[in-house]
């Protein structure tokens, strides 16, 4: 990297992802004990649980809007203070419908970050290192993800109101983000497109690399010129249809691999494998952990391998382990699914993981890629809140054999569309890859 200033952007921006990961995990410490506070039913214990995915799904459809509207960083600014308030406003819930509103809020912020944080971090990004730079986000999000598993773990000892300080510690690196976000600039792309700042971007651009600022300026204006000499992008008209079926595709696949149901429910699943409460709450500490492994290890290969690479190698694990998971549930015989587990989250991490807010951060062209980015995530996330609501009730009525089983059966249809559709996007400037991303 030329400049380290890009860097601290990306890590500074990344926190988003940091409290994504950690607002996303944290509730699987919780969950239990306010279904018991509250009397919930299984129904309302569901939602409980999926209702900040409820909010990630609206967060991530309108995201796109003020990213456009008011620029990249205004949006992170406005992000970091919904997490901020929804960790005071969980921890101090009185009764379950303010508790459901603030977890609700959170959700908004999750799903809104990850439309807005993946894409200003690709737009600051050199286009040799881009996959490692959005890369950061992922990490941050199984970082985050580790830390609350281990803040569940050693809080869960803290009395009746363990939970209460499980989701207020949140409020901490909330505070964080919100004060770090107003040090970082706008996103170049953004400036030039929607305010023409070209002075402005180009100020920007030399800081990011100063060897082709001028070069990416010049394709980045003439991109410009060639939308405005048609009429007002529109995301589904014919000419996008590549990048918006890839990006729905991608992220369905993402969901219907069980990610979020074991990382929601991982205390649950480890305890139907006859695990006691102490021993589940640690090894979805591991889980975490080797997410995190993991994820590192993605995003250090990920511009050398490519994307397609990875999410080959990625697919065929996860089939491999899901079965394995499946079977453990059929024959009854559970020694082995704390292993399989942790090998099936290596495998995600080092693939679908890391690569899926590269990838579709990547492939809309610069008119329409806050609305592109919206429409992958909000297909992640509502795909994730179908998951994630179901999946106690499926589990329940269906048995665990047939749920995993399920499971594999899509990563060998995501393996196919790897080895079939899939195209390569590394080491590509974003208006090189839209060249060959749209119709004309």
């Amino acid at each position: 990297m030329k400049n380290s200033k890009v860097l601290i952007w990306s890590i500074v921006v990344a926190l988003g992802g940091f409290l994504f990961g950690f607002d996303t995990a944290v509730i699987s410490g919780a969950e239990k004990a306010i279904q018991q506070l509250w009397g919930l039913s299984a129904v309302e214990h569901g939602f409980t649980v999926s209702i900040a995915l409820i909010g990630t799904v609206i967060g991530a459809m309108l995201g796109g809007i003020p990213a456009d509207r008011l620029g990249r960083k205004a949006t992170l600014f406005w992000i970091a203070v919904l997490y901020l308030v929804s960790s005071l406003g969980s921890a101090l819930a009185t009764d379950w419908y303010v508790f459901i509103f603030f977890r609700f809020l959170g959700g908004l912020g999750v799903g809104a970050s990850s439309v807005a944080a993946p894409m200003y971090i690709s737009e600051i990004s050199p286009a040799k290192k881009r996959g490692k730079m959005v890369g950061l986000f992922q990490f941050n999000v199984v970082f985050g993800i580790l830390i609350a598993y281990f803040s569940n773990y050693f809080m869960q000892d803290l009395g009746e109101h363990a939970w209460r300080w499980m989701l207020g510690v949140q409020a901490l690196p909330s505070l964080v983000f919100l004060i770090s976000i107003l040090n970082v600039p706008e996103s170049p792309r953004w400036l030039v497109m929607k305010k023409g700042e070209v002075q402005k971007a180009r100020e920007i651009l030399e800081i990011i690399d100063p060897d082709t600022s001028e070069a990416t300026l010049v394709a980045i204006r003439q991109a410009g010129t060639e939308t405005t000499a048609q009429p007002k992008a529109r995301l589904f008209s014919g000419k996008y249809k590549s990048p918006v079926t890839l990006a729905i595709v991608f992220a369905v696949f993402n969901q219907v691999s069980g990610i979020n149901a074991i990382i929601y429910y991982s205390p649950r699943i480890f305890e139907m494998t006859g695990l006691g409460a102490k021993a589940a709450f640690l090894s979805s500490a591991g889980i975490g952990f080797v997410n995190f492994a993991f994820t590192l290890l993605a995003i250090n290969f990920i511009d050398r391998f490519g994307r397609r690479t990875l999410m080959a190698i990625g697919s065929v694990g996860v089939i491999i382990t899901l079965g394995l998971v499946a079977r453990a549930f059929f024959v009854q015989d559970f020694s082995g699914v704390p292993l399989f587990l942790f090998v099936y989250i290596a495998f995600f991490a080092f693939s679908q993981g890391a690569v899926i807010w590269v990838f579709i951060s990547e492939i809309f062209p610069n008119e329409v890629r806050a609305s592109g980015q919206a429409l992958g995530s909000f297909t992640h996330w509502f795909m994730a809140a179908v998951i994630a609501f179901s999946f106690p009730i499926i589990a329940e009525y269906l048995g665990g054999g047939i749920t995993f089983s399920f499971f594999a059966v899509m990563m060998v249809l995501q393996l196919i569309f790897v080895w079939r559709y899939m195209p390569e996007t590394k080491g590509t400037s974003l208006e090189g890859i839209e060249k060959t991303m749209i119709i004309h």
